[in-house]
């Protein structure tokens, strides 16, 4: 009697539960609070460490991102779906690091170390002093420390900083960077350079961590201690203190030969490290637009622990900076979009490419990575749609979209497809900025970049998850899903428009000078030269017959070899000054002549 009881019941209940079943693998295609805020705690929890790139919690949160895609039914694009390559972790002083002063060797580490840019190449000869290392010639500032000296082959010896070390407003600053100050000697004929910290500069005469950023000047370049330094001078009876006290007094050179000879050599290691992209594929649904694309990006890497040189606003903290805004909060919107468009049948004629980078935060090496070896055609890209800190809606409920004027029509789009009484938008014409998108934009592609503003917590430890705007980020999802459901679907594709950038635009302080209107390749893709991504219609590049692609190598005649190169010769120059710039184009050598 129970057994078929039991029979009954289970007869009648059949249809709802097979109704649930499907239900349950459907799933829920709404962006929700819950899933947005999983997301988010995971990425920026304390056991990623901050996502640094190559580190363990980026690779961590690289499967997780996969992992989730694959769940809502995407593929990869290719092999399994991460696009592996390698960047910096960090520079190292090698064991080949030596320096010798009369015949007395002094120990790396304690008396001497290698700059990051250094070369890793050695070199005995007679050391020149060179005051401040300056070769300025400013309208309202000159000082000339080579004038009257030889340096041809030879160690020119110099102090760090410059005469005003107590003045934040000093017109020295622009010129005293180390590395520019070593590229300067260089061209002036020095085959190597010795650095030294006088007292006042640094009383402590401690020496910092190598950079990972610095590119070789192709010179040997040892910072020494003070002590070192005065050995060196003490045939001339002179020391490193009266030196300085000497130049910062009389705020005019003082150069000299040492009669003093010195062997020294750099050895520069860098240690490699694996990072990748995340890339999978949620196949279009019309048979004939599905070789088509739209991207969907966000970066997932973040500032690790933080410390000297690691973008870190918080200069005296180490510690986690879980980047739950910057940039999980990009990730885990990206994350649910994906599976909203996996689980709404008719939303996307087009495939759509899930995207997520590592590398942004030192230089847009994951997207810039990607636009150059893409695995498809990049002309069948129809936008890029960029979430990079989306966690932030304010109190005004302002949402920042840049790129609007990047294709025609796109601005209208944007609008016809938000609810503005609920989000109040800021547009921006530009296709360049700050983030990922800016890689995509260098390649005629369309771009959106969804922005909710910076805050006092950007790059800080204490942006965390419990800060982020869980209902504003729902909002702004549902005018992403719009928009992309639109591009995805629509039988007409986009057509690219150049809007901007107005000016030149990078991550490098700006200096007093002339620019050439370009944005220049910050990821060093080209080795031996600097890539123009954009050229400016209007400005001086683009008069001058500079065109998208060229590589720049010489600029009056001095090599460029990296953005640190270029942003150094560009320092030099000024308005209304005609220069000759050497490029190549297609392989090919072009000079050009620009007025500035």
């Amino acid at each position: 009697m129970k057994k078929n009881v039991a029979v009954k019941y289970i007869i009648r209940t059949l249809p709802i539960l097979v109704i649930l079943f499907i239900f349950s693998c459907k799933g829920n295609r709404e962006v929700t609070v819950k899933e947005l805020q999983g997301h988010i705690k995971y990425l920026s929890s304390d056991s990623l460490k901050g996502r640094l790139t190559g580190s363990p919690g980026d690779s961590l949160a690289a499967e997780y991102i996969k992992s989730k895609l694959v769940s809502y039914g995407l593929i990869p694009l290719s092999g399994d779906g991460l696009q592996r390559y390698k960047v910096t972790k960090r520079v190292l002083a090698g064991k080949s690091n030596s320096l010798s002063v009369n015949g007395i060797n002094y120990a790396p580490d304690k008396d001497f170390m290698p700059f990051a840019f250094s070369s890793s190449t050695g070199l005995e000869s007679e050391v020149v002093f060179a005051g401040y290392g300056f070769n300025i010639n400013a309208d309202s500032l000159k000082w000339n420390d080579y004038n009257g000296i030889d340096v041809k082959g030879k160690w020119v010896m110099m102090l760090r900083g410059d005469p005003e070390p107590e003045n934040n407003k000093s017109p020295f600053i622009t010129f005293s960077a180390d590395r520019d100050k070593a590229l300067l000697a260089k061209d002036m004929g020095a085959a190597g350079v010795l650095m030294v910290s006088g007292p006042v500069f640094d009383p402590q005469d401690a020496f910092e961590s190598l950079n990972i950023e610095g590119y070789s000047v192709d010179i040997p370049v040892l910072r020494i201690k003070k002590e070192v330094a005065d050995i060196i001078l003490s045939k001339s009876k002179n020391t490193i203190a009266s030196l300085e006290k000497k130049l910062n007094d009389a705020k005019k050179p003082f150069s000299f030969s040492t009669k003093v000879s010195v062997n020294g050599k750099a050895e520069i290691v860098r240690e490699l490290a694996n990072t990748r992209n995340v890339v999978m594929l949620l196949p279009g649904e019309d048979p004939k637009l599905k070789d088509e694309y739209i991207i969907l990006g966000a970066h997932f890497d973040h500032l690790g622990m933080g410390g000297p040189g690691s973008g870190s606003r918080a200069l005296d903290t180490i510690g986690i900076h879980h980047g739950a805004d910057d940039n999980a909060s990009g990730v885990a919107m990206m994350l649910e979009l994906a599976e909203k468009f996996a689980k709404t049948k008719g939303s996307h004629k087009r495939s759509i490419i899930c995207l997520s980078f590592s590398g942004e935060e030192e230089g847009l090496l994951g997207s810039k990575h990607f636009v150059d070896d893409p695995g498809i055609n990049l002309s069948k890209v129809d936008a890029m749609i960029n979430m990079d800190m989306v966690g932030r809606l304010n109190k005004t409920n302002n949402l920042q979209i840049g790129g609007v004027g990047t294709a025609i029509g796109l601005k209208d789009l944007v609008y016809a497809k938000s609810d503005t009484s609920i989000i109040k938008l800021t547009l921006s014409e530009e296709g360049y900025g700050p983030s990922d998108h800016s890689s995509f934009y260098g390649k005629n592609i369309p771009v959106l970049f969804y922005f909710t503003g910076a805050h006092m917590d950007y790059h800080t430890p204490t942006d965390t998850w419990e800060k982020i705007n869980f209902k504003g980020m729902i909002e702004i999802s549902d005018l992403i899903f719009n928009v992309t459901k639109e591009l995805a679907s629509e039988n007409s594709r986009l057509h690219f428009k150049e809007a901007g950038p107005k000016a030149e635009t990078n991550r490098y302080p700006r200096r007093k000078g002339a620019t050439l209107g370009i944005m220049p390749d910050f990821a060093g893709v080209i080795k031996n030269g600097l890539r123009a991504d954009f050229v400016t219609p209007g400005k001086p590049a683009a008069l001058g017959g500079m065109q998208k692609g060229d590589i720049i190598t010489f600029i009056n005649g001095k090599q460029v070899n990296n953005i640190q190169d270029y942003m150094f010769r560009m320092g030099q120059l000024k308005h209304g000054q005609t220069i000759s710039v050497e490029v190549l184009r297609n392989d090919k050598k072009v000079v050009l002549v620009i007025q500035l």
